[in-house]
């Protein structure tokens, strides 16, 4: 208990420091425009045939890397009995190698430090996003593309070496990425390791990367997504102590996770890998594979040129969302203890069936054409939301590497818990509590709502 303890008091002293003797605030905004401003990578989007190293397989119409790693493009056949549409057809991501998505941690005058970087990917938006100390599939790690070792890599590879505070393997996208899962680690050395700090790394504390999350399009959703696995976490707004007693939890441990295995046991998702060329109502032209209806998203290439990576330069596919998504939680107070409104959602990538969500999750312009009734449930509640209600509201990027301009407008709306009454049969209230309890587990809590939790955490700066 003493080791817990002096983590969990050593963390929250690191949320109360925007300021440290390692980094300044101010010190650390100047140097990450200086270093967007001074980025000259170039991403252009290009048509298919121009892609190096990259083709459609002649029997399947897969799009595949020559080596047959990093990912494909593939078709899957879905059915949903009982969802808005009940079977479909759709491109998807196939990769199915897990990744490193690790951050290492320092304390330096008793403050644990993050080491973070300053990170291009080809679907960033603004070129440059607050990353992870490494941000890398297995493909990159191994070198399969021959080019510049990983940094710090070493250190997550080694991790008996040193004292692993996370490591987790967690899932991504389940819209766009089949069975996809990337390790997440937070690994601390000890304060007398010497670390060096290379060009585009900067050590941070955690009230500075807090304070960072509301800042537009910064903080990517690999690094939210890592700092959301903290084995704990610093006082929530309106709290004493956090986590919060369980005793104090709307719904008991147990019946939570039975409530979970029901619908995982009960849910009928089916999922089935297909050719590209057998995904009905998909057309592939000179740049783009998108629906004859033009909603949901598109497959298209880009070009690269990128400075400061593992290679100069390269040619991909990528994922093209047709409109920004919303991802929202409804908080509210049961005695002063945190409650969010999750769902337990399902998407054709999942490895089981379904996982928690934030209770607004969608893609609002997917739904137009559909009957009312098929409108997400709170959409309005959120989206409608009167401003002193809304206590955190950016707009944050999805996963760069593979997603080109994939944005989620997040949102943290406080309510009553009596304005759900009734939850129904997919939702339930859960303390914040034990949702971070189940984040360190596999396939439990969603990437977006992921986020969520870090930016609930933010809440306390």
């Amino acid at each position: 208990m003493g080791v817990v303890k002096t983590l969990q008091e050593r963390l929250i002293r690191s949320a109360a420091t925007v300021d440290s003797s390692v980094t300044l605030l101010a010190d650390f905004q100047r140097w990450f425009r200086e270093r967007a401003d001074a980025d000259e990578s170039r991403v252009e989007i290009i048509p298919f045939e121009q892609m190096r190293g990259w083709a459609f397989a002649p029997d399947t119409h897969n799009l595949v890397h020559e080596t047959g790693r990093f990912f494909s493009v593939e078709g899957i056949r879905v059915r949903m009995p009982g969802a808005p549409v009940e079977e479909w057809r759709q491109p998807i991501l196939h990769q199915p190698e897990i990744g490193i998505l690790g951050i290492l941690v320092k304390d330096f005058d008793g403050v644990p430090h993050f080491l973070m970087q300053a990170k291009m990917e080809p679907g960033n938006h603004g070129g440059l996003q607050l990353s992870p100390t490494v941000q890398a599939t297995r493909s990159n790690y191994t070198r399969v593309h021959k080019g510049r070792a990983v940094p710090y890599v070493e250190y997550f590879q080694q991790a008996e070496r040193h004292r692993v505070l996370a490591d987790v393997r967690q899932s991504e996208q389940g819209s766009w990425f089949f069975h996809k899962r990337n390790r997440n680690m937070l690994v601390e050395v000890a304060p007398e390791t010497d670390v060096e700090v290379r060009d585009g790394f900067r050590w941070l504390t955690l009230g500075q990367m807090h304070h960072l999350l509301a800042v537009e399009d910064l903080v990517n959703m690999d690094a939210r997504s890592v700092l959301a696995c903290l084995p704990h976490s610093p006082p929530a707004p309106q709290e004493t102590t956090f986590p919060a007693p369980r005793a104090h939890s709307r719904h008991r441990d147990a019946d939570i996770l039975s409530w979970i295995t029901g619908l995982r046991t009960e849910r009928e998702v089916f999922t089935e890998r297909i050719p590209l060329r057998e995904t009905a109502s998909w057309h592939r032209g000179t740049h783009r594979i998108s629906h004859e209806s033009g909603r949901f998203f598109s497959v298209m290439a880009v070009d690269v040129t990128a400075g400061g990576r593992e290679v100069g330069g390269w040619t991909q596919p990528m994922i093209e969302p047709h409109g920004p998504g919303v991802a929202a939680f409804l908080l509210a107070y049961a005695d002063q203890v945190p409650h969010v409104l999750v769902q337990a959602r399902a998407e054709p990538g999942y490895t089981d069936v379904v996982e928690l969500a934030p209770t607004v999750q969608c893609t609002p312009r997917n739904y137009t054409h559909l009957p009312e009734g098929a409108t997400p449930p709170f959409l309005r509640e959120v989206v409608e939301a009167p401003a002193e209600r809304v206590r955190f509201d950016t707009v944050l990027s999805e996963e760069g590497g593979r997603f080109f301009h994939a944005f989620n407008r997040y949102l943290i709306v406080e309510t009553e818990m009596s304005a759900v009454p009734e939850e129904p049969s997919h939702y339930r209230w859960m303390a914040v509590r034990q949702l971070l309890d189940l984040i360190r587990h596999s396939h439990y809590v969603n990437v977006e709502a992921r986020t969520l939790i870090a930016c609930l955490h933010s809440l306390a700066v």
